[in-house]
Protein backbone atom coordinates (compact mmCIF):
# COMPACT_ATOMS: atom_id res chain seq x y z
CA UNK A 1 0.00 0.00 0.00
CA UNK A 2 1.13 3.65 -0.90
CA UNK A 3 0.83 6.67 1.44
CA UNK A 4 0.22 9.89 0.89
CA UNK A 5 -1.17 13.54 2.41
CA UNK A 6 -4.17 15.93 1.55
CA UNK A 7 -2.64 19.50 1.61
CA UNK A 8 -4.34 22.04 3.44
CA UNK A 9 -4.70 24.38 0.84
CA UNK A 10 -6.00 27.14 3.16
CA UNK A 11 -2.28 28.44 3.16
CA UNK A 12 -0.54 30.59 0.33
CA UNK A 13 0.50 28.93 -3.25
CA UNK A 14 4.16 29.47 -2.16
CA UNK A 15 3.12 27.02 1.78
CA UNK A 16 1.45 24.26 -0.10
CA UNK A 17 4.60 23.76 -2.96
CA UNK A 18 6.92 24.03 0.50
CA UNK A 19 4.48 21.35 2.26
CA UNK A 20 4.84 18.93 -0.57
CA UNK A 21 8.44 19.91 -1.49
CA UNK A 22 8.96 18.43 2.85
CA UNK A 23 6.35 15.80 2.60
CA UNK A 24 8.46 14.57 -0.81
CA UNK A 25 11.97 14.93 1.51
CA UNK A 26 11.03 12.80 3.98
CA UNK A 27 9.50 10.02 1.27
CA UNK A 28 6.00 10.42 1.25
CA UNK A 29 4.71 8.45 -1.18
CA UNK A 30 2.38 10.90 -3.28
CA UNK A 31 0.03 14.58 -2.36
CA UNK A 32 -3.69 14.97 -3.39
CA UNK A 33 -5.46 18.50 -3.44
CA UNK A 34 -9.48 18.77 -3.22
CA UNK A 35 -11.54 21.15 -5.29
CA UNK A 36 -14.01 22.60 -3.29
CA UNK A 37 -13.95 26.63 -2.73
CA UNK A 38 -10.75 27.08 -2.99
CA UNK A 39 -7.79 26.75 -5.46
CA UNK A 40 -8.13 25.09 -9.12
CA UNK A 41 -6.71 21.41 -8.03
CA UNK A 42 -5.45 21.05 -11.39
CA UNK A 43 -3.62 24.20 -11.62
CA UNK A 44 -2.37 23.66 -8.11
CA UNK A 45 -0.98 20.40 -8.85
CA UNK A 46 1.02 21.67 -12.39
CA UNK A 47 2.38 24.19 -9.86
CA UNK A 48 3.57 21.36 -7.21
CA UNK A 49 4.87 19.02 -10.10
CA UNK A 50 7.33 21.80 -11.53
CA UNK A 51 8.74 22.68 -8.33
CA UNK A 52 8.60 19.15 -6.70
CA UNK A 53 9.74 16.63 -9.22
CA UNK A 54 9.52 13.20 -7.24
CA UNK A 55 5.70 13.14 -5.91
CA UNK A 56 2.57 11.46 -7.71
CA UNK A 57 0.00 14.42 -7.71
CA UNK A 58 -3.47 13.33 -7.15
CA UNK A 59 -6.48 15.37 -7.44
CA UNK A 60 -9.43 14.16 -4.44
CA UNK A 61 -11.55 15.03 -6.02
CA UNK A 62 -12.53 17.39 -9.09
CA UNK A 63 -16.34 18.03 -9.66
CA UNK A 64 -17.42 17.10 -13.22
CA UNK A 65 -20.39 19.17 -14.11
CA UNK A 66 -18.69 22.61 -13.82
CA UNK A 67 -16.29 21.33 -16.49
CA UNK A 68 -17.00 19.94 -20.33
CA UNK A 69 -15.41 16.57 -20.56
CA UNK A 70 -13.28 17.75 -23.43
CA UNK A 71 -12.69 21.11 -21.58
CA UNK A 72 -11.21 18.44 -18.60
CA UNK A 73 -9.08 16.25 -20.60
CA UNK A 74 -7.39 19.23 -22.31
CA UNK A 75 -6.56 20.64 -18.89
CA UNK A 76 -5.44 17.32 -17.24
CA UNK A 77 -3.46 16.44 -20.28
CA UNK A 78 -2.06 20.11 -20.02
CA UNK A 79 -0.66 19.00 -16.29
CA UNK A 80 0.24 15.42 -16.85
CA UNK A 81 2.48 16.88 -19.97
CA UNK A 82 3.67 19.61 -17.12
CA UNK A 83 4.55 17.26 -14.24
CA UNK A 84 5.92 14.69 -16.37
CA UNK A 85 3.29 11.86 -16.12
CA UNK A 86 2.93 12.09 -12.49
CA UNK A 87 -1.13 13.14 -12.53
CA UNK A 88 -3.29 10.66 -11.14
CA UNK A 89 -6.94 12.38 -12.29
CA UNK A 90 -9.98 12.20 -9.58
CA UNK A 91 -13.18 13.07 -10.25
CA UNK A 92 -16.57 13.24 -8.40
CA UNK A 93 -20.14 14.38 -9.09
CA UNK A 94 -19.50 16.83 -6.06
CA UNK A 95 -23.53 16.91 -4.12
CA UNK A 96 -26.60 18.44 -4.73
CA UNK A 97 -27.04 20.95 -2.96
CA UNK A 98 -23.63 22.75 -4.56
CA UNK A 99 -24.46 21.75 -8.44
CA UNK A 100 -27.75 22.81 -8.09
CA UNK A 101 -27.25 26.00 -5.55
CA UNK A 102 -23.96 27.52 -6.57
CA UNK A 103 -23.87 26.28 -10.05
CA UNK A 104 -27.36 25.66 -11.30
CA UNK A 105 -26.74 22.88 -12.72
CA UNK A 106 -29.91 19.63 -12.70
CA UNK A 107 -28.80 16.71 -10.66
CA UNK A 108 -31.19 14.50 -11.65
CA UNK A 109 -29.42 11.79 -13.35
CA UNK A 110 -25.91 11.71 -11.26
CA UNK A 111 -24.29 8.30 -12.21
CA UNK A 112 -26.04 8.49 -15.98
CA UNK A 113 -23.93 11.95 -16.35
CA UNK A 114 -20.81 9.65 -14.43
CA UNK A 115 -21.15 7.25 -17.07
CA UNK A 116 -21.80 9.80 -19.61
CA UNK A 117 -19.29 12.07 -19.00
CA UNK A 118 -16.53 9.29 -18.69
CA UNK A 119 -17.95 7.66 -22.37
CA UNK A 120 -16.06 11.02 -23.54
CA UNK A 121 -13.51 11.25 -20.78
CA UNK A 122 -11.37 8.38 -21.18
CA UNK A 123 -11.70 8.06 -24.76
CA UNK A 124 -10.14 11.99 -25.02
CA UNK A 125 -7.03 11.71 -22.47
CA UNK A 126 -6.22 8.15 -24.49
CA UNK A 127 -5.79 10.24 -27.40
CA UNK A 128 -8.89 9.24 -29.64
CA UNK A 129 -11.49 11.45 -31.33
CA UNK A 130 -15.17 11.44 -29.76
CA UNK A 131 -18.80 11.74 -31.18
CA UNK A 132 -21.24 11.09 -28.93
CA UNK A 133 -24.49 11.97 -27.52
CA UNK A 134 -26.29 11.19 -24.34
CA UNK A 135 -28.49 12.91 -21.90
CA UNK A 136 -26.52 14.87 -20.31
CA UNK A 137 -23.66 15.06 -22.23
CA UNK A 138 -22.61 15.70 -25.94
CA UNK A 139 -19.31 16.10 -27.55
CA UNK A 140 -17.95 15.82 -30.89
CA UNK A 141 -14.67 16.27 -31.83
CA UNK A 142 -12.02 16.41 -35.34
CA UNK A 143 -9.06 14.77 -34.02
CA UNK A 144 -7.23 13.67 -31.31
CA UNK A 145 -5.97 16.42 -28.50
CA UNK A 146 -2.65 17.56 -29.94
CA UNK A 147 -1.15 17.21 -26.02
CA UNK A 148 2.55 14.60 -25.61
CA UNK A 149 0.83 13.37 -22.40
CA UNK A 150 -0.05 9.70 -21.10
CA UNK A 151 -3.62 9.27 -20.17
CA UNK A 152 -3.55 9.46 -16.36
CA UNK A 153 -4.91 7.35 -14.50
CA UNK A 154 -8.58 8.45 -14.01
CA UNK A 155 -10.63 7.42 -10.32
CA UNK A 156 -13.73 8.31 -8.86
CA UNK A 157 -15.55 9.08 -6.01
CA UNK A 158 -17.71 6.41 -5.84
CA UNK A 159 -19.30 5.09 -2.82
CA UNK A 160 -22.70 3.63 -3.85
CA UNK A 161 -23.23 0.30 -5.44
CA UNK A 162 -23.82 2.07 -8.77
CA UNK A 163 -21.09 4.18 -8.80
CA UNK A 164 -18.53 1.59 -7.67
CA UNK A 165 -20.23 -0.50 -10.60
CA UNK A 166 -19.01 2.35 -12.70
CA UNK A 167 -15.87 2.63 -11.01
CA UNK A 168 -14.67 -0.78 -11.87
CA UNK A 169 -16.17 -1.17 -15.67
CA UNK A 170 -15.46 2.35 -16.68
CA UNK A 171 -12.22 3.66 -14.39
CA UNK A 172 -9.45 2.62 -12.80
CA UNK A 173 -10.65 3.02 -9.27
CA UNK A 174 -12.09 5.09 -6.79
CA UNK A 175 -10.72 7.69 -4.23
CA UNK A 176 -13.03 7.10 -1.11
CA UNK A 177 -13.61 10.14 2.08
CA UNK A 178 -14.83 9.83 5.28
CA UNK A 179 -15.44 5.82 4.96
CA UNK A 180 -14.01 3.35 7.50
CA UNK A 181 -12.09 0.25 7.32
CA UNK A 182 -14.87 -2.07 8.18
CA UNK A 183 -16.83 0.06 5.15
CA UNK A 184 -13.88 -0.53 2.88
CA UNK A 185 -13.43 -3.84 3.77
CA UNK A 186 -17.39 -5.39 3.61
CA UNK A 187 -18.68 -2.93 0.69
CA UNK A 188 -16.16 -0.68 -1.31
CA UNK A 189 -13.28 -3.13 -2.15
CA UNK A 190 -16.08 -6.16 -2.55
CA UNK A 191 -18.27 -3.92 -4.93
CA UNK A 192 -15.69 -2.24 -7.13
CA UNK A 193 -13.12 -5.51 -7.77
CA UNK A 194 -16.57 -7.74 -8.46
CA UNK A 195 -17.24 -4.92 -10.93
CA UNK A 196 -14.16 -5.23 -12.32
CA UNK A 197 -13.64 -8.70 -12.79
CA UNK A 198 -17.19 -8.65 -14.65
CA UNK A 199 -15.97 -6.29 -17.08
CA UNK A 200 -12.11 -7.97 -17.69
CA UNK A 201 -10.49 -4.96 -16.09
CA UNK A 202 -7.04 -5.00 -13.71
CA UNK A 203 -8.00 -5.08 -10.07
CA UNK A 204 -9.09 -1.44 -9.27
CA UNK A 205 -7.20 1.23 -7.29
CA UNK A 206 -8.31 1.82 -3.80
CA UNK A 207 -7.55 5.30 -2.17
CA UNK A 208 -8.80 5.85 1.33
CA UNK A 209 -9.23 9.55 2.32
CA UNK A 210 -9.64 9.73 5.91
CA UNK A 211 -8.90 12.35 8.57
CA UNK A 212 -5.36 11.14 10.81
CA UNK A 213 -4.35 12.79 13.95
CA UNK A 214 -0.90 11.15 15.64
CA UNK A 215 -2.10 11.96 19.55
CA UNK A 216 -1.60 11.40 23.40
CA UNK A 217 -5.29 12.13 23.65
CA UNK A 218 -7.45 10.39 21.30
CA UNK A 219 -10.84 10.86 23.11
CA UNK A 220 -9.98 15.33 22.49
CA UNK A 221 -8.59 14.39 18.78
CA UNK A 222 -12.00 12.51 18.27
CA UNK A 223 -14.25 15.61 19.98
CA UNK A 224 -11.78 18.13 17.00
CA UNK A 225 -12.54 15.95 14.27
CA UNK A 226 -16.30 15.92 14.76
CA UNK A 227 -16.25 19.51 15.29
CA UNK A 228 -13.99 20.05 12.31
CA UNK A 229 -15.69 17.25 10.02
CA UNK A 230 -19.28 17.75 10.72
CA UNK A 231 -20.63 18.63 7.61
CA UNK A 232 -19.56 15.52 5.99
CA UNK A 233 -22.48 14.02 8.80
CA UNK A 234 -25.26 15.38 7.15
CA UNK A 235 -24.06 15.09 3.45
CA UNK A 236 -26.29 11.99 2.40
CA UNK A 237 -23.55 9.96 0.18
CA UNK A 238 -21.12 10.32 3.20
CA UNK A 239 -24.05 9.69 6.01
CA UNK A 240 -24.87 6.83 4.26
CA UNK A 241 -20.75 5.16 4.64
CA UNK A 242 -21.12 6.69 7.79
CA UNK A 243 -23.79 4.58 8.99
CA UNK A 244 -22.57 1.13 7.35
CA UNK A 245 -19.61 2.11 9.60
CA UNK A 246 -21.99 1.93 12.69
CA UNK A 247 -20.42 5.63 13.03
CA UNK A 248 -22.76 8.40 14.67
CA UNK A 249 -20.80 11.06 13.29
CA UNK A 250 -16.52 11.94 11.48
CA UNK A 251 -14.87 11.88 14.85
CA UNK A 252 -16.03 8.36 14.73
CA UNK A 253 -13.89 6.95 11.33
CA UNK A 254 -11.28 9.91 12.22
CA UNK A 255 -7.78 7.72 12.81
CA UNK A 256 -6.39 8.76 15.96
CA UNK A 257 -3.92 7.76 18.93
CA UNK A 258 -0.34 6.55 19.15
CA UNK A 259 1.37 5.67 16.04
CA UNK A 260 1.03 2.17 16.50
CA UNK A 261 -2.89 2.44 16.87
CA UNK A 262 -2.73 4.26 13.26
CA UNK A 263 0.00 1.50 11.94
CA UNK A 264 -3.12 -0.67 12.59
CA UNK A 265 -5.32 0.97 10.93
CA UNK A 266 -3.50 1.18 7.68
CA UNK A 267 -2.47 -2.41 7.89
CA UNK A 268 -5.88 -4.03 7.86
CA UNK A 269 -7.18 -1.18 5.19
CA UNK A 270 -4.01 -2.84 3.61
CA UNK A 271 -5.28 -5.71 4.00
CA UNK A 272 -9.35 -5.33 2.91
CA UNK A 273 -7.75 -4.18 -0.61
CA UNK A 274 -6.89 -0.65 -0.06
CA UNK A 275 -3.70 0.71 -2.36
CA UNK A 276 -3.44 3.75 -0.98
CA UNK A 277 -3.77 5.13 2.61
CA UNK A 278 -4.63 9.14 2.20
CA UNK A 279 -4.24 10.91 5.66
CA UNK A 280 -5.70 14.34 6.02
CA UNK A 281 -3.79 15.67 9.06
CA UNK A 282 -5.95 17.52 11.83
CA UNK A 283 -4.86 18.89 15.19
CA UNK A 284 -1.95 20.96 16.52
CA UNK A 285 1.08 21.61 14.72
CA UNK A 286 2.98 19.28 16.40
CA UNK A 287 0.34 16.68 16.03
CA UNK A 288 0.29 17.35 12.46
CA UNK A 289 3.72 17.24 11.79
CA UNK A 290 4.05 13.76 14.06
CA UNK A 291 1.09 12.26 11.56
CA UNK A 292 2.99 13.32 8.73
CA UNK A 293 6.30 11.87 9.76
CA UNK A 294 3.90 8.84 10.88
CA UNK A 295 2.79 8.49 7.22
CA UNK A 296 6.57 8.77 5.63
CA UNK A 297 8.17 6.42 7.66
CA UNK A 298 5.15 3.97 6.46
CA UNK A 299 6.18 5.06 3.16
CA UNK A 300 9.80 4.55 3.59
CA UNK A 301 9.37 0.95 5.59
CA UNK A 302 7.06 -0.44 2.55
CA UNK A 303 9.99 0.05 0.28
CA UNK A 304 12.46 -1.86 2.66
CA UNK A 305 10.26 -4.68 2.33
CA UNK A 306 10.22 -4.67 -1.13
CA UNK A 307 12.40 -7.62 -2.50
Amino acid sequence: MRYGMLLDVSQSVDQVVDHARGLEEAGIDSVWVSQIFGYDALTLLSVIGREVPGLELGTAVVPIYPRHPVALAIQALTVQAAVGGRLTLGIGLSHQGVIEGMYGYSYKKPALHMREYLGVLTPLLAHDTVAFEGDTVKASTMAPLEIEASPPPVLIAALAPIMLGIAGTMADGTVTWMTGPATIERHIVPSITAAAESAGRPRPRVAVGLPVCVTSDPEAARERAGRAFSLYGHLPSYRAMLDREGASGPGEVAVVGSEEDIEAVAVRLGNAGATDFVGAAFGSPEERRNTASLLAELAKAKERERP
